[in-house]
């Protein structure tokens, strides 16, 4: 067995919803069934025994090694401690050759269980070792190293189950939430709007200790100290015990508390300028240590924090006391457990020995042994959830301190007796302003019960009802995207938004070119979702890129397909018929929102077949209002866009609304109708998204198919009294198409000019020169630039071989360049001729035949 290529699909795809590996795997011909492979399950249970029953019961099929490595790789994952589930394997048309698909949560930890799992099967095929723990240990360190931890974890979970969609911006915490315009950020606990200014006050504990004090909250009093001796006058000043501690530190890293001697002043100022040079001295409140979080203008959680401490039970000495804590198995290294394994360090040993204990040492059952002077979670603490019990005036001051310093999420830290009673009634105070506050100690709290502050923190980003959505409108089809999309983007912006769009000529942002290039994938999509100057996105959602990473986005507003027909690019990547191109292209539509709308052509029956497949609602187009389907929708009193009478009608129910064909420049008054197909298709989308039909109107009226508008797409010029028309069609169905429209057209002489794309099958090249026999007198075949994995002068006998038998076409030369072949082109025009000029390199081609036509 081999893993031939493997591929992250991180969108909805052609399998699934789900983000997954899909694996490209060989299969010798004894691996096409394992049970006849003596003895290799047996030895494969032996090193993996929970792996899934091979073959379910009910079934004598024939299992083949990739369906082992399948189960394999998705049962490593759970066992690791990630939640997947699904998983496909699939036979190709190639002997031996399967396409696996195994669910994955974080890719890379996917991408390694895949790796992992051939390992395993090779091990059982070769009967070698296999340490399935340390495999199991890799996995799950690298879960760990890679997902996002339990603070960001929490808040990205409450969005998802808010329907906002949101995205990684780094390996780190920086997450997008929401699209476009719309967008919000988070970097772990803090928003994109938290103030630098405000986190930079929360750091200088001195200055945030001022502001406090301004606004009236009780804070302990302190200075800045010098050095040592400067620390033990500062505390003589303000009264033992105190606190000593960095200015701008965090995690409780340096800081000393209840220090009531020199000796121990000296040693706590050193501890603290390990971290910082600037070393605060103040009162040390004697009471229990809270974290109070913050959130807007409400207290969402409260906890109180106690350091990290073992309980002696006369038998145990405190280094094995610490040991028997730490197996506990919420205690971990990092932050993805509730609790953090107890440090056993130079600060522990040093805190013992203020209680006059060693590690060794017995302490006597029932004795406390503090083993830290903080109470930070990450150094070993616990938490106790006291939300519930805090009195509305320690809400207020906790609240008040927040809004002082100008933090949306903030950790504010008392030390009180108890919550129970106002801070001032207690002579506690509040000692520490945090920004970006660990979350973990009120998610699952060591004790009490966890608070929903993921949940608020997206609440305080979008109020309820929003989901950061902004409309998207995905286009797919055979032939007609590009304009389809450039017609409905320009639609939008005609009703005043600020539209993203991407197609096979680049990336536009509110009109401006960011990107050139074939840009109708999923980077270049999620680049424009990621863009805060889009209020709406069309996206040209081409074949390739659902098949490479599947889309761009989980679900979207529109889906618009407009033809199947006869396919296209058929024979690559197994995807070899109409019906798997169907499958294909059906994507969207399955990721269509449940609010949202498909937009389906009536008259292709591959693609009405589609509407069944849909999560929300269909509108059909077609131009005869007739057509069984057409008829049936309107009937059913359904969205409904359809052609009667020279005019372009749009129905749903008792609604109707017509557009005069002739209003539609793109159309040619109706004479074109592929085009006619286009417009149906593009204001059926806009109609979707909820633009009005007033700019509707407008769009329709303003948008032209010029080169620079459309390039490529039936853009039309005249030259020497001749008509010239640049296409970029490259299809059966696109010749069909175009022919149709040319003979619409009067022309004396009808010239045209091809080249075939090379990564077509073999018929499909015939079959566009067959199409355009019937129609043109001279036919030119040009050599472009890319044959695409063919021979010199492959393409160009394949083109000729169509015209065999030609009935009408009477001349045909073959030309070596675009360029000398647009030249020629136009040099055999005479005035009323007619020349259709089919593109490859759509730019270059259009600014070389503009440049020709300029010239005369």
């Amino acid at each position: 067995m081999e893993v031939i290529r493997t591929r992250a699909l991180r969108g909805p795809n052609l399998w699934s919803h789900h983000t997954a590996i899909e694996a490209i795997v060989s299969c010798t011909p004894e691996e096409m069934a394992v049970d006849k492979l003596e003895g290799f399950e047996v030895r494969l249970r032996a090193r993996f025994p929970r792996i899934a029953q091979l073959q379910p019961d009910g079934h004598a099929d024939a299992v083949p090694m990739v369906h082992v490595l399948e189960l394999t790789a998705l049962a490593l994952q759970a066992e690791a401690g990630c939640p997947v589930t699904f998983s496909r394997t699939t036979p190709t048309l190639e002997e031996g050759i399967f396409q696996m698909v195994v669910e994955y949560t974080e890719e890379e930890v996917g991408r390694l269980a895949v790796e992992l799992a051939e390992k395993l099967i090779n091990a059982a095929l070769k009967d070698e070792p296999f340490d399935l723990n340390a495999a199991l240990t890799e996995l799950r360190d690298l879960d760990e190293d890679v997902r996002l931890g339990p603070s960001t974890g929490a808040i990205v979970h409450a969005a998802v189950v808010r329907n906002i969609p949101y995205r990684r911006m780094t390996s780190g915490s920086m997450v997008s939430f929401g699209w476009g315009s719309r967008q919000r950020r988070i970097q772990a606990a803090e928003m994109d709007s938290t103030s630098a200014i405000a986190e930079s006050i929360a750091q200088d504990k001195e200055l945030t200790k001022k502001l406090l004090d301004a606004a009236g909250v009780p804070v302990p009093v302190g200075r800045v100290a010098e050095d040592a001796e400067d620390a033990w006058k500062a505390a003589l000043e303000i009264g033992l015990p105190v606190v000593v501690k960095p200015k701008d530190g965090n995690q409780g890293k340096g800081v000393t508390v209840n220090v009531t001697t020199k000796e121990q002043m000296t040693a706590a100022f050193n501890t603290a300028r390990e971290f910082r040079d600037d070393i605060l001295v103040e009162r040390f409140l004697a009471g229990h240590d809270y974290r109070m979080l913050v959130i807007g203008n409400k207290l969402i959680a409260a906890a109180r924090r106690d350091p990290p401490h073992v309980v002696g039970d006369g038998v145990h000495s405190v280094r094995e006391l610490v040991e028997i804590v730490n197996a506990d198995p919420r205690r971990g290294s990092g932050h993805a457990t509730s609790l953090t394994k107890i440090r056993f360090d130079d600060i522990a040993l040093a805190r013992l020995a203020l209680q006059g204990l060693q590690a060794d040492s017995v302490p006597p059952h029932g004795q406390r042994v503090i083993l830290r002077n903080n109470a930070n979670l990450s150094t070993g603490g616990t938490a106790t959830d006291v939300t519930d019990d805090v009195h509305p005036e320690v809400a207020a001051r906790a609240v008040e301190a927040a809004q002082m310093i100008g933090l949306d999420i903030c950790g504010v830290d008392v030390v009180v007796d108890s919550v129970l009673r106002p801070i001032e009634e207690q002579n506690g105070g509040v000692v520490e302003v945090n920004a970006a506050p660990g979350l973990r100690m009120h998610l699952s709290p060591s004790y009490g019960k966890g608070r929903p502050v993921g949940e608020a923190i997206i609440s305080a980003m979008f109020p309820e009802g929003d989901d950061g959505r902004i409309p998207v409108i995905a286009v797919t089809g055979t032939n007609g995207k590009t304009t389809t999309v450039r017609l409905t983007a320009h639609i939008l912006a005609s009703s005043g938004l600020r539209v993203g769009m991407t197609n096979t000529d680049g990336v536009y942002i509110n009109g401006r070119q960011t990107d050139s290039g074939d840009c109708s994938g999923p980077r270049s999509a999620r680049n424009v979702l990621q863009h805060p100057d889009v209020d709406a996105a069309v996206f040209e959602t081409a074949r390739g890129g659902i098949l490479r990473e599947g889309l761009a986005f989980d679900r979207c507003k529109v889906a618009v397909v407009t033809n199947i027909g006869a396919g296209d690019h058929l024979g690559l990547n197994y995807i070899t018929t109409v019906e798997d191109l169907a499958v294909l292209k059906r994507v969207i539509v399955q990721n269509v929102d449940k609010n949202g709308m498909a937009v389906l052509n009536a008259t292709d029956p591959i693609v009405a077949a589609m509407a069944s497949s849909c999560k929300g609602r269909i509108t059909f187009f077609g131009a005869d209002k007739y057509h069984p389907v057409v008829a049936t929708h309107i009937a059913q009193g359904k969205r409904t866009v359809y052609v009667e009478n020279g005019q372009l009608v749009a129905v749903e129910g008792k609604f109707e609304e017509r557009i005069a064909l002739a209003d539609v420049p793109i159309t040619r008054g109706g004479a074109i109708g592929f085009q006619v197909e286009n417009t149906m298709a593009a204001v059926a989308a806009a109609w979707a998204a909820g633009i009005d039909w007033q700019s509707i109107r407008l769009g329709l009226a303003t948008f032209t198919t010029d080169s620079h508008n459309a390039p490529g797409r039936f853009n039309v010029f005249d030259y020497r009294g001749a008509t010239v028309i640049a296409d970029y069609g490259h299809n059966p169905d696109a010749m069909l198409a175009l022919v149709q429209a040319v003979e619409a057209m009067p022309a004396k002489r009808r010239l045209v000019l091809i080249s075939g794309a090379g990564d077509r099958r073999d018929e499909d090249i015939r079959q566009q020169t067959e199409i355009l026999g019937k129609s043109f007198d001279d036919v030119l075949l040009y050599q472009d630039q890319c044959q695409r994995g063919r021979e010199d002068g492959e393409v160009i006998a394949l083109l000729r071989e169509g015209l065999a038998g030609a009935p009408r076409t009477s001349y045909v030369d073959e030309i070596d360049g675009e360029f000398i072949a647009i030249d020629k082109a136009l040099a055999r025009l005479k005035d009323g001729d007619l020349a259709l000029i089919l593109v490859d390199q759509v730019e270059e081609a259009l600014a070389h035949l503009s440049k020709r036509i300029a010239e005369g």
